[in-house]
């Protein structure tokens, strides 16, 4: 492992760059999501790299582990409308292959 210090958008300028290198090389990929601030800058460089033809999600799956009790994706305090909002809505991921747990079952 490589651990980088540098500013927070060079970290997610780097750490897209392992999503482009991963799925070019396993377009099927199944991807793990999170939740909060860390991820946002990575989910903007994502978003802007698909828009610009460098990184394809249309293959892969994406995984989040956990949801508020009580709370359905329309909620904006959900994760999943957080992921929707941040991620799934500006990439080209099949939103019926993000699984996001269910906080109202």
């Amino acid at each position: 492992m490589r651990i980088f210090i540098d500013t927070p958008e060079k970290v997610a300028e780097m750490a897209a760059q392992r999503y482009v290198e991963l799925l070019k090389e396993k377009p099927n990929a199944i991807l793990g999501g999170a939740t909060g601030s860390t991820p946002l800058l990575l989910y903007a460089e994502l978003a802007r790299l698909n828009k610009a033809g460098e990184v394809s999600f249309a293959q892969a799956k994406s995984f989040n582990l956990d949801e508020y009790v009580g709370l359905d994706g329309s909620n904006d305090q959900s994760y999943r409308y957080f992921m929707n909002d941040n991620l799934f809505n500006h990439v080209n991921i099949d939103k019926a292959k993000t699984f996001v747990p269910n906080g109202c079952a």
